[in-house]
């Protein structure tokens, strides 16, 4: 995240679930929910969900679900489901490709070389 603040203002924080109610933190961001049975994008649709954002002035909010997952309740406050992988990942390295996939879309969008 600190690679992808140099673009951004980027942050990465933990919630709890009983306690949060992050959508209301967030009323007029994009809420991206990372789910197994969400959206698959590939590093280009993903760079093209950052772009669009940035064009129409919105946050973009991503939410990992812990060990056991995503609270049912939440889905209904996502714009979007969004699928990293087909493949069970652990939340921590769920974390990390989402944060690496945030750095490849914000460098491409910026003509940064570094995303071939």
């Amino acid at each position: 995240m600190r690679r992808a603040s140099r673009y951004a203002r980027c942050q990465m924080s933990e919630v709890h679930p009983a306690r949060s109610r992050w959508w209301e933190k967030h009323a007029s961001a994009w809420k991206v929910l990372l789910d197994p049975a969400g959206e698959a994008l590939d590093s280009a649709g993903f760079a093209r969900l950052v772009g669009q954002a940035e064009m129409q002035g919105k946050d973009l909010v991503f939410v990992v679900g812990g060990a056991d997952g995503l609270p049912e309740t939440w889905r209904g406050h996502a714009d979007r489901l969004l699928s990293l992988s087909p493949l069970t990942l652990p939340h921590e390295l769920a974390r990390v490709v989402l944060a690496e996939q945030i750095y490849r879309a914000l460098a491409f969008l910026r003509g940064h070389p570094y995303p071939r």
